[in-house]
């Protein structure tokens, strides 16, 4: 399914896995050799986690070039999904795509976006992660047929299929027997209306948006991020790998004081 329906960017990566990074059948492929490997590539790293973190952090990692990725793997009763990302998950879903350089400063935009940002913002830009890196499809190099870049769809081999496959115009909307959508809605990649679509955790996705390319996609995700309201504006220096700021920022100290109560500083 991966070469009918993967991106031709994913592809490509998953080669130079299996080719410096042990992607077989055979091996577990390990974090810290992944980590190193996409550092070369594009400057990305792995850092484990535990469980999930708020989406604050989550995201304020990605302007770092920092993935937070879990180490469980899903139960073997239900191989075949998770209501929570697990190793499987970020090693065939995610991790490819961060070869791709294009892909990496998609994800940047995002993070350095949510520095500094209102917490409107953060669930804003938390559905825009959702609708692109998580469940984000781009057309085919044909311009008519959809690829995915997607970590959910790259690791579900049936919503792969559901997301991407062609349709006749007489198929039915709606919702199936077992509570599953039958077919999704495409919508173009617009992140101010991604930015306010709502989406289930437990079933496929009844909306899906289409990105003409990873360009076009970094390039609109930028150009909303732009427009955000900020309290300064980030931008990340590669030689140092850290963050600076446009203006001063004021840090509040202690808890405020009562009316009538105390000394300020």
């Amino acid at each position: 399914l991966w070469d009918k329906y993967a991106c031709k960017e994913y592809k490509t990566s998953l080669n130079l896995l299996k080719k410096h990074c042990n992607y077989n059948r055979n091996t577990i492929p390990q974090i810290s050799e992944i980590s190193s490997f996409l550092q070369l590539q594009t400057n990305f790293r792995l850092r484990p986690v535990a469980g999930l973190i708020s989406s604050r952090d989550f995201l304020n990692g990605l302007a770092f070039r920092t993935f937070f990725c879990t180490q469980y793997i899903r139960h073997s009763s239900m191989p075949l999904y998770t209501p929570e990302p697990d190793i499987c998950h970020e090693l065939l879903g995610h991790v490819p795509m961060f070869v791709d350089r294009d892909f990496c400063d998609f994800s940047q935009e995002i993070g350095l976006a949510s520095l500094g940002a209102s917490d409107e913002d953060i669930l804003k830009l938390a559905r825009c992660y959702w609708h692109s890196v998580e469940f984000g499809l781009c057309r085919g190099e044909d311009g008519t047929t959809h690829k995915a870049y997607g970590a959910g769809l790259l690791s579900s081999f049936g919503e792969l299929e559901y997301s991407c496959k062609e349709r006749s115009a007489d198929d039915p909307y709606g919702v199936g027997d077992d509570g599953m959508p039958l077919r999704p809605v495409i919508k173009p990649w617009d992140p101010a209306v991604a930015a306010a679509q709502d989406f289930p955790i437990t079933t496929y996705q009844p909306v899906y948006f289409l990105a003409e390319s990873l360009q076009d996609a970094k390039l609109k995700m930028r150009k909303y991020c732009e427009d955000l309201p900020r309290p300064f504006f980030a931008l990340y220096n590669a030689q140092t790998e850290t963050v600076h700021i446009d203006r001063p920022v004021r840090r509040a100290r202690g808890i405020p004081e009562e009316e009538g109560g105390g000394d300020s500083e």
